[in-house]
């Protein structure tokens, strides 16, 4: 299968990954794994190489020894040849728990285009199903959480549960308001083994409290993959208010999860509400990334390769690491 671009084209790869399908197109596909398929396999096809393997005892790789690996596993026809010492490593140590934490507070539910167009919980559905088809190729081990003020639906990772956790994001439906921290802690409290652990959210909460919630993960020993889901309109007013120059008339904003409605001059607040935004995006990625937590802000008309590419290197990077 070759991966299309928004014109349909076939794509070459770029950043390691290939260009998939408009994000808009996809919402016409009714069933999830197929979707799913039709994402993964693209995005797999588009690879130069895999960056992470599946689960066998078969040779995948040498890497550097480290002190501490057994010595028992060094090529030493390699050490002859390099005189540098190699260990021997198996796809099945590649295996890994992979939990998706997924955000389905009432703002999630939110588009600025019409009624066809995606939300912010069906662009995260997409990730989650996709991640879920990618870990159920490699073998690894797949769990699946929904939270809003607290966990509302809860499938533990296992090699099993693929088709589990995708009929379950069939089925999701917005909850209510949002409270991540005491997701997240009782999140932490659930899982016994450390694995990843990728949170898809809009992350509409103070940004001490995001950083609070996803170090709560970290510091339990999880790696930890922050996914910043937001609507173009969230990054920049002028697409849903048709913001020109000059333009003075107000408009009421609602907020999804209070209700609260506040008047907005957009001509007039549009430069300070961007960079309210920004503040808060670049607080998240500083922040996350002195705690050693993976942070990336995506908006729903990205196709999904860049979230699925950026998975799949902080994969390929801690199976090298354990």
């Amino acid at each position: 299968m070759e991966a299309v671009n928004t014109n349909g084209d076939a794509a070459g790869t770029r950043n390691g990954g290939a260009r998939f399908i408009d994000p808009q197109v996809l919402t016409r596909i009714g069933n999830l794994d197929l979707l799913a398929r039709i994402v993964v396999d693209g995005f797999i096809a588009g690879l130069h190489r895999t960056l992470f393997l599946g689960v066998s005892t078969e040779f995948a790789e040498h890497r550097a020894y480290s002190p501490g690996d057994d010595v028992r596993r060094i090529d030493w026809r390699v050490y002859a040849r390099t005189d540098r010492f190699y260990v021997k490593t198996y796809e099945a140590e590649t295996n890994a728990d992979l939990v998706v934490a997924l955000d389905i507070s009432r703002s999630m539910d939110f588009t600025s285009g019409g009624p066809d167009d995606i939300t912010k919980l069906d662009y995260a559905r997409f990730v989650a199903a996709s991640l879920a088809h990618l870990a159920g190729r490699q073998r690894d081990r797949i769990g699946l959480t929904t939270f809003d003020v607290g966990l509302v639906q809860m499938i533990p990772p296992s090699g099993r549960h693929r088709d589990r956790v995708l009929r379950t994001l069939e089925t999701i439906s917005v909850g209510n308001g949002s409270d991540i921290g005491k997701a997240l802690e009782r999140l932490g409290d659930s899982l016994y083994r450390r694995g990843i652990v990728v949170v898809i959210s809009d992350f509409y909460t103070p940004a001490e409290e995001v950083i609070s919630a996803l170090d709560g993960l970290r510091v339990r020993g999880h790696d930890v993959i922050a996914i910043h889901i937001l609507d173009p309109m969230e990054l920049d007013l002028k697409r849903h208010l048709g913001v020109r120059s000059g333009l003075t008339n107000a408009e009421a904003l609602q907020d999804m999860e209070t209700a609260e409605r506040m008047p907005l001059v957009p001509g007039q607040q549009r430069t300070q509400y961007r960079r309210l935004v920004q503040e808060h995006i670049d607080t998240l990625h500083h922040a996350s990334g002195g705690r050693g937590v993976d942070y990336a802000c995506f908006d729903t008309s990205q196709p999904l390769d860049h979230i699925l590419f950026r998975y799949l290197s902080e994969r390929a990077r801690l199976s090298h690491v354990r």
